[in-house]
């Protein structure tokens, strides 16, 4: 299974065989992912469905985790409800959650300057320790060290960044000392499409497909990615448990979101598969707040 995507007719089969109660309620497609592809169900639920080879694990682990984890949360997030059985429809699990209300903030980006304190409470409630028997996730949680070659690459394709000020941040955060406490649970995927917003304020978080056990840097990296211009001292204030070299840190590892985003925003303006031009504007912004 590469890249399948479904159309509204199978989604409507695949819900009266396993799903009829819900079988008549409104679909509609959602800009989603690349693992999954986002379907609204009715008012209050989504349909996550897989596309991807790795993605019918990451719905059952979802399933597993995050209702217990949901449940300390100050803000919203997707809920699972119910895991499909694979069937000769589509033969692989897929999943029904909660749907989570507000606009992504890669088109509304947060304004509000109390969402640093909202985004510090919701990751106090998020990290706590993790079980050394979950996963670790070798690529969105590995060392610093490990990303510098893939650093120097994309800051020669990115040729209208500042690349003595970035390589000063990045030397800095790679000079921090590394993460070796416990793990702690983490969302993972932190950016602006991840969250959601109303009125400037972040009102939601979701995607959760990442959720894996690491360094708390990996999420607090949303300080310069997610929140305006000034936030991130207060969110440090907030947040409480980070030293310095987590900051640091942190800071590195938002270098490498903003670019990410730069990168995937360019392609989308070239109309190229997977881009999403709405993102080059938000990883500009974070850029600015990282390097300045």
């Amino acid at each position: 299974m590469r890249d399948t995507a479904i159309d509204e007719r199978l989604l409507r089969d695949l819900l009266e065989q396993q799903c009829p109660d819900l079988a008549d309620l409104e679909v509609k497609s959602v800009d989603g992912g690349w693992t999954n592809q986002m379907w609204r169900l009715g008012p209050d639920l989504a349909v996550r469905i897989p596309r991807r080879d790795d993605a019918p694990a990451l719905l059952e682990r979802e399933h597993r985790l995050i209702p217990d984890i949901a449940s300390r949360l100050p803000l919203p997030v997707p809920v699972p409800t119910r895991l499909s059985e694979p069937s000769e429809r589509f033969p692989y699990h897929w999943l029904i959650t909660t749907w989570v209300h507000g606009t992504p903030a890669d088109l509304a980006p947060i304004t509000d300057p109390e969402s640093a304190a909202t985004l510090a409470d919701f990751l106090t409630a998020l990290h706590l320790e993790g079980p050394a028997d979950n996963p670790a996730n070798d690529g969105r949680g590995a060392p610093l060290t490990d990303m510098d070659e893939r650093f120097e690459q994309t800051l020669q394709r990115l040729p209208e960044v500042d690349a003595d000020r970035a390589r000063a941040v990045w030397r800095e955060s790679l000079d921090a000392a590394p993460h070796n406490g416990t793990g702690v649970w983490l969302h993972g995927d932190l950016h602006p499409a991840n969250v959601v917003v109303e009125d400037g304020r972040l009102s939601g978080v979701i995607d959760f497909g990442e959720i894996f056990v690491g360094d708390p840097a990996v999420d607090l990296a949303a300080a310069w990615i997610l929140l305006p211009d000034g936030a991130s001292d207060a969110f440090f204030n907030a947040y409480k448990a980070a030293d310095e070299a987590t900051i640091l840190r942190a800071r590195g590892l938002a270098l490498i979101k903003a670019f990410g985003l730069i990168e995937i925003g360019i392609a989308g303006e070239r109309g190229w598969a997977g881009g999403k031009p709405t993102w080059k504007p938000a990883g500009e912004a974070a850029l600015s707040r990282i390097l300045r």
